[in-house]
């Protein structure tokens, strides 16, 4: 039988070999919660873009939903891993970085080609960027920030 570990320091999934099927694993976790999060991110976008202006919303969303989003991540979609401490509050920061900087001038190029876009265009905008941005912070966090180490018990079996 199959179960799912929501704490720190275990596989996501027991009962699977880990290595060999946990780009998998890893892959739909994180679909999963960038589809959540996305979504979350384009309702809050949507709702304070009236009072805040475009560029303030998605801040704003961004903001309120990283910090989220990187939990998860930590003690779900990579649960099975471990990364160093600094590791991980250099990767907090820059994927509020990245994802803050991208969505500015994702906006501002939407601006500068389509005179006063719609909420629903930026939206629409903002959404396809954050699917090509998920890519990239998918390899970064596979690959650096929770990198292939196994733990000191698998090494020596």
């Amino acid at each position: 039988m199959t179960t799912t570990r929501w704490t720190p320091g275990h596989h996501v999934v027991d009962g699977a070999p880990h290595r060999h099927h946990e780009l998998g694993g890893h892959a739909a976790w994180y679909l999963l919660a960038g589809g959540i999060t996305t979504g979350l991110q384009a309702v809050l976008f949507l709702a304070l873009r009236p009072e805040f202006g475009s560029q303030w919303a998605n801040l704003t969303a961004i903001a309120l939903t990283t910090v989220g989003n990187t939990e998860f991540h930590r003690r779900v979609t990579f649960a099975g891993r471990q990364s160093n401490a600094g590791k991980r509050h250099l990767q907090d920061l820059l994927t509020f970085a990245f994802y803050a900087g991208y969505g500015s001038i994702v906006l501002a190029v939407v601006d500068s080609l389509v005179s006063d876009p719609t909420a629903w265009e930026e939206t629409g905008t903002l959404l396809a960027a954050s699917f090509v941005g998920g890519i990239a912070r998918f390899v970064l966090l596979r690959w650096w920030v929770f990198a292939g180490r196994e733990p000191a018990a698998a090494q020596h079996s």
